[in-house]
């Protein structure tokens, strides 16, 4: 019936990699959704909440959400960046730098499982087709 509506069938696609991403995530206490921006602070500290945003292709209001979440967790830290005193520059805190090589490892392994299951070069087709077409639609 939805064999060729793209809705259906990437909508069903991310309830399966939420659980898995959830998996993978949860011994840190993190959802896939704070995982990947606390990432995204580890590999680039300072960005500015509208850097994370956009890099995430997220809300600024989802933004400041998952970011809530990752100070009550003491996880990061945000500055003001001495602007219009909206915007902040977000920072790890020690215990994220303490775990920065174990969540790129979780990930990683979710990463080549997906690979193995997909063969590596149709994964590498999938997520380039998947980023045309969000460029496109967007």
């Amino acid at each position: 019936m939805f064999d060729h509506c793209l809705y259906f069938n990437t909508t069903a696609l991310a309830r399966v990699l939420e659980r898995e991403w959830t998996r993978a995530f949860k011994p840190f206490g993190l959802t896939p959704s704070q995982a990947f921006m606390l990432r995204a602070v580890l590999t680039r500290p300072g960005l500015l909440q509208s850097e994370l945003a956009r890099e995430l292709v997220i809300s600024r209001p989802t933004a400041t959400r998952s970011l809530d979440g990752l100070q009550k967790l003491h996880l990061i830290d945000r500055r003001p960046t001495g602007g219009d005193g909206r915007e902040c520059a977000v920072f790890p805190e020690p215990e994220a730098l303490a775990m920065h090589d174990d969540l790129n490892a979780a990930s990683g392994a979710v990463t080549a499982r997906l690979k193995q299951l997909l063969e590596p070069e149709q994964f590498a087709t999938i997520v380039g087709s998947l980023k045309q077409a969000r460029a496109a639609v967007v």
